[in-house]
């Protein structure tokens, strides 16, 4: 007993040391909730990933522009102002993510998300072809496919109480990153891991946000230990699975590619390629290695598939709920390009004017990834405070494009707000692909698959609220996740 109390009174007295040294000025000017001795605010967010969502959103509404917390030892300026985050988005000198991300590297490794200094850039240059608009044009194709085989699917739920649209969403979006930007269609053994890969994603972003919460955990050896980390381990294997998989059936086709070049194949050719050839030339000629390829097709594969699932999951449910916004895209469509189904280019996409906004404000209402972090590693001057160097800052992206600063009636589902050619708001209130340096580099690859899905679902189908957005209860992921799924109801459209 006497052992244990003195190993217990050497733990606090190391905590106070640590706390004390610590100390910063500059962080303690800060405005933010109490600190309690030594725990700090880990407690503030010990009951879960829910209760730390709507903890976030209430010191949002207590502090006008940001506050900190301190969890365990970790110094965090929590952000949710435009002119701040521009300081922060803006500057090169801030493009390392977060201490948070530490705990998603067991799947993402160290590709161009998470990535820094001459690795990233050089990653970054090398994947920026497949997004370009020629390689677009070609993925537009693949998506336009899809779009039709997600209508077609979706059939069978005509008529029915209520569906749960994240299956259908999850499948076409998987499916769609697979057969653009990897190049390849999933076999019937792929389409069995694929099944298994998604509920993983699932399960490693819930554990990532549950480490980050509770520090006694954050520790690689402690977190192995747990029982988190046995499941961890478990569907990292799954996972790895399927992404070798991928890569397999690719590198079998590039290879075949590299000695026959055929003009009708669409990734033929240096400028027509899909993103995992990039990478597989790039090995080629000893500029990345089989396990660089891997660390960005694991990017990829989560990055190209979940956002987009996510953001279409929420788009359905606000225009179920707004039903003349449903027509009104339709209409837009009819008035432009007649009733016909047509294959549609990039100039005749960028047309729809209001499904454009549409999306847009989708996003705006519900950004696919609700938080960004970065370290900080020098003194950064704000608006009206300093950030110390080695300070974590969190951006609260979810908030950010909700301030009634910037956005009139923020919470109301608003397309027409986007209409004006000179926006009102800061530029960097509204950031749902982030911005600056180390924005999302899929970007017009998202918007281009989001306008296909829906304009293919709103011409086919009138979607009929289940879900409202009132009744959607948040938690805390990588993602935005709502704890329960999200419902709508499909009726046939009448020709």
């Amino acid at each position: 007993m006497m052992w244990l109390l003195l190993i217990l009174m050497g733990i606090i007295l190391v905590r106070i040391m640590l706390n004390y040294y610590n100390r910063n000025d500059l962080f303690d000017k800060i405005p933010g909730p109490r600190r309690l001795f030594l725990l700090n605010n880990t407690l503030d967010f010990i009951d879960g990933p829910v209760s730390a969502f709507y903890r976030f959103r209430s010191l949002t509404q207590k502090y006008k522009n940001l506050f900190k917390l301190q969890i365990g030892t970790k110094k965090v300026i929590v952000l949710y102002n435009p002119e701040d985050v521009e300081i922060i988005l803006s500057n090169l000198k801030f493009h390392v993510k977060g201490y948070p991300y530490k705990f998603i590297r067991p799947w993402m490794v160290d590709g161009v998300v998470l990535s820094t200094g001459e690795k990233w850039i050089f990653r970054r240059k090398l994947l920026a072809p497949a997004f370009y608009f020629n390689i677009l044009n070609v993925y537009k194709l693949t998506l336009e496919e899809n779009s039709r085989k997600l209508v077609d699917s979706l059939q069978s739920e005509v008529g029915r109480p209520r569906t749960e649209v994240e299956h259908y969403l999850q499948n076409f979006t998987l499916n769609s990153i697979c057969e653009t930007a990897m190049g390849i269609k999933l076999d019937e053994e792929s389409q069995s891991f694929a099944k298994a890969y998604k509920h993983g994603v699932f399960q490693l972003a819930s554990f990532a946000i549950q480490r980050t919460i509770r520090p006694w955990i954050h520790s690689d050896f402690t977190f192995s230990l747990s029982e988190l980390g046995r499941k961890q381990k478990t569907i990292l294997h799954m996972m790895n699975k399927f992404r070798d998989r991928v890569i397999d059936l690719r590198r079998e086709s590039f290879n075949q590619n590299v000695f026959n070049m055929d003009d009708n194949d669409v990734y033929a050719g240096k400028k027509r390629r899909a993103m995992l050839d990039l990478l597989l030339e790039a090995e080629r000629n000893g500029a990345i290695d089989a396990d660089g390829i891997k660390e960005e097709v694991d990017t990829f594969m989560f990055g190209g598939h979940d956002t987009a699932a996510t953001a279409l999951q929420y788009a359905l449910m606000l225009f179920a709920n707004n039903p003349d916004t449903q027509d009104k895209v339709v209409q837009e469509y009819n008035n432009i390009f007649g009733p016909n189904d047509l294959s549609l280019s990039l100039h005749d996409l960028a047309k729809l004017k209001f499904l454009d906004c549409c999306i847009k404000e989708c996003l705006r209402l519900y950004p696919s990834v609700p938080v960004i972090l970065r370290n900080i590693n020098e003194d950064v001057q704000l608006k009206d405070y300093v950030i110390p160097a080695g300070t974590e800052c969190c951006i609260l992206i979810y908030d950010l494009q909700r301030r009634d600063d910037q956005f009139d009636d923020p919470n109301a589902f608003k397309p027409d707000r986007f209409m004006t050619t000179k926006p009102t708001w800061h530029p960097y209130s509204f950031i749902p692909f982030s911005a600056g340096p180390r924005n999302c580099i899929g970007y017009k690859f998202a918007m281009i698959e989001m306008k296909l899905a829906i304009l293919a679902i709103l011409r086919r189908y009138r979607l009929l609220p289940i879900t409202k957005p009132e009744d959607i209860k948040f938690t805390s992921d990588l993602m935005l996740r709502s704890t329960e799924p999200v419902y709508v109801k499909f009726e046939q459209r009448p020709y």
